[in-house]
């Protein structure tokens, strides 16, 4: 199949490298000027991988729609609804099939990326998410695991499997899209919390984070409307070890670094994800203690032990 992928940082270019080595036709788009379009242009390489010379590449959007049958949208979670407008704008992309391998929620509604672009396209087509754990780094040397995809209709679900399933990656689908989208955008906040716990050298409480942390997630999935339990599932607890454990995991580094006060210069989502999670926190009622934490620490500027000791070291009640 012809698969376009839209973004070209660390995991665009390694579905683009998954795509292709799974047999399909692969386009990848970066916007004009993009410094990670650049650099794979000239050279088919960055940071983590070497794209195969048959690999297209182009800054035109349309061109990138036109190639596609299924399109792999890649990119930071704030910036999807500005592309999604650019791609409404083209007209190009009736009856194509949109995967969305990004994990976020939108700061300023607090709205899901599928419902992000839902809203900006008109018409017919599909979206699925696809998400749960890997590292780049891992799969590049043949290391498998296990990731979920969830779409409102599970037919979609089982179409995005159908073509992206290999010995590397064994997908299982969701019926919860909803508690599949937050439970994938929520583990980066907690994968920040275990990365401060690492840096002071707390790291035997994060046994205690990820308990905590599937709970009180499940309370915030069920107000949604979701089912509660699915934050035991690929999506949220299956990510942790690939998240709170992981040298490769941005978010638990960006913890780590930030409680250390070294400089960290990559994308942490789970700074937007706090964020926003917090909004539907308020909106719904429900409490999530972790993140209005990291909240204190990262954008009120607490003192980091004492507001992670607080958090743990919290009245007495039942659990």
């Amino acid at each position: 199949m012809n698969i376009s992928i839209l973004g070209c940082g660390r995991w665009a270019s390694f579905h683009a490298w998954y795509a292709h080595h799974i047999g399909h036709n692969v386009t990848v788009w970066g916007r004009k000027n993009s410094a990670n379009l650049q650099t794979l242009m000239a050279t088919h390489k960055n940071e983590y991988l070497t794209l195969p010379e048959d690999i297209h590449f182009t800054d035109d959007l349309a061109t990138a729609l036109h190639f596609a049958d299924t399109v792999i949208i890649s990119i930071s979670s704030q910036q999807l609804r500005d592309l999604a407008q650019q791609i409404n704008k083209t007209g190009i992309y009736q009856n194509k099939t949109f995967v969305l391998c990004m994990k976020g929620i939108e700061i300023s509604t607090g709205k899901r990326l599928s419902e992000v672009l839902a809203e900006e396209l008109t018409g017919s087509f599909d979206i699925g998410v696809w998400v749960g754990p890997g590292h780049v780094q891992d799969f590049l040397q043949g290391i498998p695991n296990c990731m979920v995809v969830s779409a409102l209709n599970n037919s979609v679900s089982k179409k995005i499997i159908d073509i992206f399933s290999s010995d590397l990656i064994r997908f299982y689908y969701s019926r919860d899209l909803i508690g599949t989208e937050i439970g994938a955008a929520a583990k980066n906040v907690v994968g920040i919390a275990a990365g401060m716990l690492d840096g002071m050298h707390y790291t035997s409480l994060k046994g205690a984070l990820m308990a905590r942390g599937t709970y009180e997630l499940s309370n915030l999935i069920k107000a949604l409307g979701g089912n509660g339990m699915t934050v035991y599932g690929l999506s949220h607890l299956g990510d942790y070890e690939a998240t709170l454990f992981s040298p490769y995991s941005n978010n638990r580094r960006f913890g780590e670094d930030f409680v250390q006060h070294k400089p960290f210069h990559k994308l942490a989502e789970g700074v937007f994800t706090m964020q926003a999670l917090l909004r539907l926190a308020e909106k719904y009622r429900v409490e999530l203690p972790i993140c209005a934490t990291i909240n204190e620490i990262v954008i009120n500027h607490k003192e980091p032990k004492q507001e992670l000791l607080n958090l743990f070291m919290r009245p007495l009640k039942a659990e």
